[in-house]
C-alpha cells in the first residue's frame, strides 16, 4: 500500500491546484479513510485495483456535482460584476428600403445618410455626464440648464462660452449649469482624433455630452431628441432649459431675470419663448443649406416654431416635446420639428422681442453694430465670432458703461 502514497499525494496536489482555478473540490476525506483502512495490511492486487476504481468513481461523481454548483456561483458573480460605467447601445442598421424611394440617388450624400438612419433613436454615448445635474441637498435655487449645440471642431467657441455667458454659476438666486451637445466628425483616424480630443476636453471641463452619430446640419433634430432623452433620465429636476447654438450671444443674466419673473413653479408649466416664425415654408432649392425635398416633407407650411438659434423652455414643455417625438417622424430642420411636436401637444410658442435670431436690427447705418449698448438689454443675438462674444460680454459688464436708452423686455 505504500506504493499508493505517491499516487494519493499526486491526486491531492492536482485537486488542490484545480480548486484554485475552477472551484473544483473533491472530498479527500473519504479517499484518505479508505487508505487508512488498508494501511498495515497486505492486500492483493485485486483489492488495490478496486480501491482505485472506487476512488475514481467518487472523483467523477463529485466533480459533476461541484462543477454544476460552481458554474451557478460563477454565473451569479458575472451578473454582479456586469455593471459597466457607460452603457453602449448597438449601432443602428441602415434602412436599405430607402434605395427604392423615387429620386433617392439624386440627393446629396448627407440627405441619403439622413434617410438611411431616420428611424434610429438610440446611439452610443461616447461622452456622458451622469452627475451634471446633481444638486446639493437643501438647495432651494431654481435650476437653469444651458444645452448648447456644438460640433467636434468648435473648441474655440466652447472655450469662449465657458468664460462668458455659458459659465456655470449662481446668478440672482438661480443655479446655471452648461452642457455641449456633440456628435462625431469624419471617419477612421480623423474621427478617432476628434473623439480623443473631446475626451480630454471633457475630463477637464465635465460639460460634453457626445453620441456616436455623424454631426451635421441634417442631424440636429436627432441631437435634440437624444438630449431630451438624456435629460429625462439624468436631469429630471431642471426647471428651465436654454437650447441654442454655439455662435449666439446669449445674455443669460437677462434670461435669469425673465425666468424669475414667471413666478413660482414655472418649471412645471408650459413655457416656450424665442423668436417665432409663422407660416415658414420648406426650402426646395437644392443648393440651399436648408433644402428639404418633398419626399421628406410634403407640406407647404411648417407649424409655428422658434428659430433654432436659441430659445427658452420649461421642464414641463421639454418633457412634453420628448413624449410627442415618439409619434412624429424625424425631420431634418430641428426647430421646425419642435414646432410640430408643440402643435401635436396643443401648445404654442411665444414670441419675445428680446430674441434677435436673425441678427440685431440697428436703426442707422452710422451706428456700430457691435456697440455693447445694443446688447446690454437683449436676451439673444445670433451669428457671432468667438472674439466678438468675448469682447461684448466683458463690455456689457463694465460698471462705467453708459448707454442712452434702456429697453424693457419683461
Amino acid at each position: 500500500m505504500n506504493q499508493l502514497l505517491p499516487l494519493y499525494t499526486h491526486f491531492s496536489g492536482v485537486l488542490k491546484h484545480t480548486s484554485n482555478i475552477c472551484c473544483l473540490w473533491v472530498n479527500m476525506e473519504k479517499i484518505s479513510w479508505m487508505y487508512r483502512v488498508t494501511r498495515g495490511r497486505r492486500r492483493t492486487l485485486q483489492n488495490v485495483t478496486l480501491l482505485l476504481v472506487n476512488s475514481l468513481c467518487l472523483f467523477l461523481i463529485q466533480k459533476t456535482i461541484v462543477l454544476e454548483s460552481c458554474d451557478k456561483i460563477t454565473s451569479q458573480k458575472k451578473v454582479h460584476d456586469a455593471q459597466p460605467l457607460k452603457m453602449m447601445t448597438p449601432s443602428c442598421d441602415r434602412n436599405m428600403s430607402m434605395n427604392e424611394m423615387e429620386g433617392f440617388f439624386t440627393f446629396p450624400s448627407y440627405i441619403q445618410d439622413f434617410l438611411y438612419y431616420r428611424h434610429c433613436r438610440k446611439f452610443p454615448e461616447l461622452q456622458t455626464l451622469p452627475h451634471k445635474c446633481d444638486i446639493p441637498k437643501g438647495s432651494g435655487e431654481p435650476f437653469f440648464l444651458l444645452a448648447i449645440k456644438s460640433s467636434p471642431e468648435n473648441y474655440e467657441r466652447r472655450a469662449v462660452l465657458r468664460k462668458t455667458w455659458a459659465a456655470g454659476r449662481l446668478h440672482q438666486g438661480m443655479l446655471i449649469r452648461t452642457i455641449f451637445l456633440i456628435g462625431t466628425r469624419g471617419t477612421g483616424f480623423k474621427k478617432k482624433r476628434y473623439n480623443k480630443l473631446l475626451e480630454l476636453e471633457n475630463k477637464k471641463h465635465a460639460d460634453i455630452l457626445q453620441w456616436d452619430f455623424n454631426d451635421n446640419f441634417y442631424n440636429l433634430t436627432l441631437k435634440q431628441v437624444l438630449f431630451l432623452d438624456w435629460m429625462q433620465n439624468w436631469c429630471p429636476t431642471v426647471d428651465f432649459i436654454f437650447s441654442g447654438d454655439d455662435d449666439v450671444f446669449a445674455n443669460t443674466d437677462n434670461m435669469v431675470d425673465f425666468l424669475k419673473a414667471q413666478g413660482d413653479n414655472a418649471g412645471s408649466k408650459h413655457l416656450f419663448v424665442g423668436h417665432v416664425l409663422y407660416e415658414s415654408s420648406p426650402v426646395r432649392d437644392v443648393t440651399s443649406k436648408y433644402f428639404v425635398p418633398e419626399q421628406i416633407e410634403k407640406g407647404d407650411l411648417y407649424s409655428a416654431y422658434c428659430s433654432g438659434g436659441g430659445y427658452l423652455l420649461s421642464r414641463f414643455t421639454a418633457m412634453t416635446i420628448f413624449q410627442m417625438s415618439h409619434f412624429i417622424t424625424i425631420m431634418p430642420i430641428d426647430d421646425a420639428y419642435i414646432g410640430v411636436c408643440l402643435k401635436r401637444a396643443g401648445l404654442h410658442p411665444m414670441d419675445h422681442r428680446g430674441f434677435w435670431a436673425d441678427g440685431l436690427v440697428i436703426p442707422s447705418n452710422q451706428l456700430d453694430t457691435l456697440d455693447p449698448c445694443h446688447y446690454r438689454e437683449i436676451l439673444l443675438g445670433h451669428k457671432f465670432l468667438p472674439d466678438q462674444i468675448f469682447l461684448l460680454w466683458n463690455e456689457i459688464h463694465r460698471r462705467d458703461l453708459k448707454c442712452g436708452l434702456t429697453l424693457d423686455y419683461d
